[in-house]
């Protein structure tokens, strides 16, 4: 990737943020990604084949590449399928400003993009769309949109669009969940948002190609990420209501970007077919077609055997060791920007106001309850036994996808079930009526409900493992409604979109993180995606200073996020379990595909060295 050149501040800005590997959540990618859940057995067991005990049936991500290594020169045109690995159907809010889950983000990155590129480090680069430079004392960045950069109907992509999606989040019926601190940051904003102000008086339209964002505060967040840079085709949204746009045609059915494939049609929650844009700005795409579909975790070995898919989002890695050597793909892989966590409900979301409203008295607001529930279970066996080596035991909320943050040196809350029976008890959860599970420290009968997603073979034993482990110490869970919630009923109940189903108790889920380590925008008080609602002044004094002036010193910036990782294990909101590998089986017939993040590699040029893909013999 090419380097950049700016200014004395600028280039010392940089600098700093190489070594700014990111996590958390940034206005580019922040959901939750359902993956699919592991375990099967007590992994603690020592019966069976006891492959989890022999190093050579271990696996490390290390050993994958993250390019295609297929060799030969695409044909004209050609077809693949790219699998959707899911075992529900896609929600369809086919829009950067609006959408919330993985699903819909992968069908998305078809056909729409963010203004600028990151390099390998998830720094902006100058190789996107949109050229950009910074002010001197780091606050207003000037977007210059390229010339020949046109939405896929014709009409050009112009500054007006990337201000257009800065009016839409920040107006006071926007039903997304973007809105944060990524954009109270723009100055103007905060009285745009409140009805004092009819514009936001951060951003000018200078020109037709050229935008400038004035921020209230520099951060080294700002060139990770941190800026929202994925416009809006005013001239398709401006006639409708903001309370309407997310249920619109022009999100749900006939969406529209200037990415390198054009929406063809759609079939709800199942599949979209795209076509080649001709007039995409970095050149004319290899492939006529691309039809994107979900496929189900237990039919996707067979589809990648029969060619009914070329590639697929994400293949579960549980089914990696007996799939290892299938000879019609090339298995790449690289550590997830994610990880799989247990989350404890700690109160409610104050829509209104638009911030966290912590339940002092919330059933899971003993933090020693917490404590406990994360001793109590095994995790490191979970992975190495399930997973062979490809996920693998978490410890703090910043996950090793960020080494430079990732505090290496925490070692979370081992596994220890004594100590966890210790907590409980010194906390007041006992056992008074000689029936096996504890009390509250009230004497009330405590049963935690447990909200987990279905998804993949392994989705339910792990569901049942935690809840067995749970209950080795004294603590009766239970799941909620007595079975597995689909992927968008899970998230409505749990806390998309603000709402907060109060049977909900503890959840599990899986954050796909994105560039930026700022965590503010999974654990702010103002974040909606803090699904627990844990609010604290030390987490309020922490988050500022991640993204303060003194932060800009790479030293100063992980000493404050070491401190973090250490306030969350201490205070357990929530609790990692697994660090994740991605892997991506590919079709020996593709070339050109890398699933790195700063790849030179670009989605239009991925083509097929035949017109079928390669079977097994």
């Amino acid at each position: 990737m090419k380097k950049n050149a700016f200014k004395k501040w600028l280039f010392a800005l940089m600098l700093v943020l190489v070594l700014a590997l990111v996590s958390a959540c940034s206005s580019e990618s922040a959901e939750e990604d359902p993956g699919e859940d592991p375990g099967t057995e007590d992994p603690g067991s020592t019966e069976g084949d006891d492959a989890a005990e022999e190093d050579d049936d271990l696996y490390s991500i290390e050993d994958f590449s993250t390019d295609a290594s297929n060799t030969g020169e695409p044909i004209d045109g050609g077809e693949i399928t790219y699998g959707l690995v899911s075992d529900t159907a896609f929600e369809g809010t086919l829009s950067p400003i609006f959408y919330d889950g993985t699903p819909d983000g992968e069908i998305l990155g078809w056909f729409d993009e963010s203004l600028v590129t990151f390099d390998s480090n998830y720094t902006f680069t100058q190789d996107g769309a949109a050229t950009f430079d910074v002010s001197e004392d780091g606050r207003t960045f000037t977007f210059k949109i390229r010339d020949n950069v046109n939405w896929s109907d014709g009409e050009p992509v112009k500054a007006e669009d990337l201000a257009f999606a800065y009016e839409v989040i920040g107006d006071p019926e926007y039903d997304g969940s973007r809105y944060g601190s990524d954009f109270t940051n723009v100055e103007g904003m905060v009285e745009y948002n409140s009805g004092e102000a009819d514009s936001i008086s951060g951003i000018e339209v200078v020109d037709e190609k050229t935008l400038k964002i004035t921020f209230i505060q520099s951060t080294p967040s700002l060139l990770t990420g941190g800026i929202w840079t994925s416009p809006m085709p005013k001239h398709i949204f401006e006639s409708i209501p903001v309370a309407e746009m997310s249920a619109s045609p022009a999100v749900r059915e006939n969406p529209i970007g200037f990415g390198p494939y054009v929406v063809e049609s759609i079939v709800p929650g199942e599949s979209v077919v795209l076509t080649k844009n001709e007039d995409y700005w970095r050149g004319e795409p290899n492939l006529d077609q691309v039809t994107v579909k979900v496929i189900n975790p237990n039919v996707v070995v067979q589809e990648l055997e029969s060619g009914g898919v070329d590639l697929v989002s994400d293949f579960p890695v549980d089914q990696y060791p007996e799939n290892a050597d299938m000879s019609n793909v090339e298995f790449l892989g690289m550590v997830d920007l994610a990880y799989t966590y247990i989350g404890f409900k700690l109160g409610t979301w104050d829509a209104e106001n638009a911030v966290v409203k912590p339940n002092p008295d919330a059933k899971m607001a003993n933090k020693s309850l917490r404590q406990a529930m994360w001793s109590a279970v095994d995790n490191d066996a979970v992975g190495k036994r399930f997973y062979n080596g490809l996920r693998w035991n978490a410890t703090t909320l910043i996950p090793p996808s960020h080494p430079a943050y990732n505090d290496e040196t925490n070692p979370g809350r081992p596994y220890d079930p004594e100590a966890a029976k210790a907590l409980l008890d010194e906390a007041g959860y006992v056992d008074t009526d000689g029936d096996g599970f504890r009390e509250d420290p009230d004497g009330e009968q405590l049963v935690i409900n447990f909200a987990s997603m279905s998804g993949g073979d392994t989705a339910e034993p792990l569901a049942q493992y935690y809840i067995q482990a749970w209950e080795a110490v004294g603590l009766k869970v239970e799941l909620l409604d007595g079975r597995l919630l689909e992927f968008n009923t899970f998230y409505d109940r749990v806390g998309n979109g603000g709402n907060d189903d109060p049977a909900v108790d503890i959840y599990q889920g899986a954050w796909s993180v994105g560039y930026d380590v700022n965590p503010q925008g999974l654990y702010g008080r103002d974040a909606m995606f803090n699904f627990s609602r844990y609010a604290s002044e030390e987490n309020d004094r922490l988050l500022a200073e991640g993204v303060s002036a003194e932060a800009f010193d790479p030293e100063y910036r992980q000493e404050v996020y070491n401190e973090w990782q250490a306030l969350m294990v201490e205070e357990v909101p929530v609790f990692p379990t697994l660090w994740r590998s991605s892997l991506q089986p590919v079709n020996e017939r593709i070339v050109n595909y890398s699933m790195a993040v700063g790849s030179d590699i670009y989605l239009y040029e991925l083509g097929v060295t035949q017109e079928e893909p390669v079977v097994p013999e």
